[in-house]
């Protein structure tokens, strides 16, 4: 039978509800899970102890971005999913040494804090929870400081009842104190450290407690500067030296790896 109007009565036309679909859609819808299921980088990349779930995420991410057509384009984007895996291993190395490092760094705030800042020679980092001055807000920080500056003014006070003299001097100068520093007072006497006099008073005032009111204060001055000179140490940058050049030969097998499938997809007409 003759065509009529150029349309043969054997063809077959889509019907108006049916979705049009080119050779590369269909390429890809053959093939757009075969990396995930059947790739052999996946099933070395991913160990033991890693979500397997969260590199099947990556490389659907990649799969949809690129849409690779035959089995040379699904190895490329399979081993992009395989280069950003192995640089998240880098990230997640860099980090545990920083932190071991940091943990040294810390034990040791004689080191440290007078480092920090080098001009101030009451920083001397004795008896310093480094820790908990490093993770304390600027509002506790304002705070401590605050405390510090009352519980020297009480002392100053004392100082001066002490200085002054008189039959019940010594009682006066010990309620003049603070409640934390008296009580400490109080321990020091009760262990027989120093006599319950006005000169034993006047000793823990001059050898112990001053030192400690302006220690405080300047800690909570300078604790930024502290901060940073932790975690500048703590940063031993020649100690990443080997991470950073294998991070570095990732970047470049990532680089030379997309152009690869970029130039394939390119050639395939794609």
């Amino acid at each position: 039978m003759q065509p009529v109007n150029g349309i043969n009565e054997n063809t077959v036309t889509p019907h108006a509800d049916s979705p049009a679909t080119t050779p590369n859609q269909d390429n890809y819808e053959a093939v757009r899970f075969n990396a995930m299921k059947h790739g052999i980088l996946s099933r070395l990349v991913v160990l033991a102890h890693e979500d397997a779930g969260e590199f099947s995420t990556l490389q659907a991410a990649l799969i949809e971005e690129h849409r690779p057509a035959g089995m040379t384009e699904q190895h490329l984007v399979e081993e992009l999913a395989a280069i950003i895996w192995r640089k998240r291993r880098v990230l997640l190395a860099e980090g545990a040494k920083i932190n071991r490092c940091l943990k040294n760094v810390v034990n040791n705030p004689n080191m440290v804090i007078p480092a920090a800042s080098p001009f101030q020679p009451l920083l001397s980092g004795d008896n310093v929870d480094l820790p908990d001055l490093l993770t304390a807000s600027p509002e506790e920080m304002v705070k401590r400081r605050r405390n510090a500056e009352l519980d020297r003014e009480a002392t100053r006070k004392a100082e001066t009842i002490l200085r002054k003299g008189g039959p019940r001097a010594y009682e006066k100068a010990r309620r003049t104190l603070i409640p934390e520093s008296r009580a400490w007072w109080d321990e020091y006497v009760e262990e027989e450290q120093y006599p319950a006099t006005a000169e034993g008073l006047a000793e823990f005032i001059r050898e112990i407690l001053t030192p400690i009111c302006i220690r405080m204060t300047k800690e909570a001055q300078h604790q930024p500067e502290i901060k940073a000179q932790t975690l500048g140490e703590g940063l031993q940058a020649h100690q990443l030296e080997n991470l950073n050049r294998y991070e570095t030969h990732l970047d470049r097998k990532f680089e030379r790896t997309l152009a690869m499938l970029l130039k394939l997809k390119e050639l395939n007409g794609r």
